[in-house]
């Protein structure tokens, strides 16, 4: 059989990617528009027996679904799935492209992909990606319970509901859901149409959106699953669109279709990482940088939008200008309140304890706080077994801990060196938001080197090294958590050696004498 491929004339490229940092590099063609992120994708959606090839061209692998899923139907061409995968505006889950027929299907879209600083929402070509999308669905849902434990399907015969009978109405059956269409990258579309993740109007426009897409994927469904109806002025480009959809959505089929459920995203996605979007769902960009600490796009947009350039930007920042201001977990509940009602199934609101985007909130990778010209700190001067040290501190406007320095006087200069490298990457981490708990969590009660009685700190008596006496000190300081000492048993049984001759160890037991005479050492007068 003759392999059959995707994007002709496109241009490809190769990339060594790997599923995890512990995993061997292999090999991966992909168009070359695509980055290192939609690699790795590949090789999560590529399956076992493939994995073998190499290269692992994507091409191929989408061919192995794209095709055999355009022969059932006429309403979706191959030219259909290429462009949306080439454009990165949609993509499959990891069961379409397995062909795993026990797994749920869902597609995610890519809502940046569909909007544009100059042109807006393009709700024609969002409508044609929604509606490919839910043929998808609904063929492979019907190609997946045909091929569920490999038998054949049987006619069901069902009962009509008696809709006078309260209890037969509680008995009928749900309606099967054909798969999920999960809408992901909503605040790099705010950003293209040139909104503020916080803004009022945002939260409108998201509505639009996901109302939208709800009709869409329940047409031909009947009218019980239609969502709320949002204020369509605030997406003009949807209006017309969305009025046509109600009315299709408000109709009585005589053969009602399996319905398509939508959503939201959520992290850890697959799909996101092909289709590269900056955040998965309705979530919010905490940082304004990427990972490599180049400015995201959704920031370069709204500095866009706001008449900046990257020179003028950086003056405005220099002179202490608040050009951009992050969105708070505040908005992000405004957000996930107003989007209930408007897709069948809303993700659980963020928990601020539990929720890894709200570390990052606290967190902002790339964004360093700088201390003040002038600030304040403690010097504090103490000893360790009879040598000495100084803990130096400086902090911020508010009282924290902004910088720290550790400094001996009598250590050699190695041992001086590791002190002071150690401070300034601590310095550095705290100025980047890490926490002073999980350095005093790491350093506390920490045993090596110079351990013994403290001197000059009435709150500290014994110390097992250097850095559990500092950071228990910053601990009590600056967290107002009293650490106490570590037990001073740092003799052990075996060794414990008795200075006077009778002196009885532990247990109670009286010294070896033979012991005691091999220690003898014999006396020379010297005049």
């Amino acid at each position: 059989m003759k392999t059959q491929h995707l994007w002709n004339g496109v241009q490809m490229c190769r990339l060594h990617a790997a599923i995890d940092p512990d995993a061997p590099l292999q090999m991966v063609e992909i168009p070359e528009s695509w980055d290192k992120e939609a690699a790795t994708a590949i090789l999560n959606f590529c399956p076992e027996y493939y994995t073998d090839k190499s290269p692992i061209q994507a091409d191929i692998l989408a061919s192995r679904w794209i095709f055999p899923l355009c022969r059932q139907t006429s309403t979706i061409t191959p030219q259909d799935w290429e462009t949306l995968l080439l454009f990165r505006q949609a993509c499959p889950n990891d069961a379409i492209w397995k062909n795993n027929y026990n797994a749920k299907l869902g597609i995610t879209i890519n809502l940046a992909a569909f909007a544009s600083s100059e042109k807006g929402f393009n709700a024609r070509t969002y409508r044609h990606a929604l509606h490919v999308a839910t043929q998808t669905l609904r063929i492979l849902h019907n190609q997946q319970s045909n091929n569920t434990n490999g038998e054949l399907p049987f006619t069901k015969i069902t009962k009509k509901p008696r809709y006078n009978d309260t209890l037969d109405l509680l008995s009928v059956p749900p309606k099967p859901t054909a798969g999920t269409i999960y809408l992901s990258n909503l605040d790099a579309c705010l950003a293209q149409l040139g909104y503020d993740y916080d803004h009022p109007d945002s939260r409108d426009i998201a509505c639009c959106i996901a109302c939208f897409t709800t009709l869409l994927a329940n047409i031909g469904c009947g009218s019980d699953f239609l969502p709320l109806l949002p204020d369509w002025n605030a997406l003009p480009e949807l209006s017309k669109e969305a009025k046509e959809l109600w009315a299709l959505a408000s109709e009585e089929p005589e053969t009602a279709q399996p319905r398509v459920n939508t959503s939201f995203s959520l992290p850890n996605n697959v799909a996101d990482l092909l289709l590269g979007v900056e955040t998965c769902g309705f979530h919010p960009n905490f940082s304004p940088l990427k990972e490599n600490g180049h400015l995201k796009t959704s920031t370069l947009l709204r500095l866009f939008h706001r008449g900046y350039t990257l020179e003028t930007a950086l003056a405005a920042l220099l002179s202490s200008e608040t050009i951009l201001a992050l969105p708070s977990m505040q908005s992000q509940y405004a957000m996930h309140k107003a989007l209930v009602g408007f897709v069948t199934h809303m993700p659980a609101k963020p928990d601020p304890i539990t929720n890894p985007l709200f570390l990052k909130a606290t967190l902002p990778r790339g964004v360093r706080k700088t201390l003040p010209p002038r600030r304040k700190g403690i010097t504090q001067k103490a000893s360790i077994a009879g040598r000495s040290l100084l803990l130096r501190t400086n902090e911020y406007e508010d009282g924290s801990l902004g910088e720290l320095s550790i400094t001996t006087t009598k250590e050699n200069t190695m041992i001086k060196g590791l002190l002071d490298y150690l401070s300034q990457a601590v310095t550095i981490g705290l100025q980047y938001g890490a926490s002073l708990d999980d350095y005093v969590d790491i350093f506390a009660y920490s045993h090596f080197g110079i351990s013994g009685t403290v001197e000059g700190d009435p709150n500290a008596m014994y110390a097992t090294s250097i850095l559990d006496y500092c950071f228990r000190a910053l601990s009590d300081i600056y967290l107002e958590k009293f650490l106490p000492d570590a037990p001073n048993n740092i003799r052990e049984k075996e060794n414990y050696s008795p200075m006077l001759p009778f002196q009885l160890s532990e247990d109670g037991e009286e010294v070896n004498k033979k012991i005691l005479l091999s220690k003898k050492r014999n006396l020379k007068l010297v005049s």
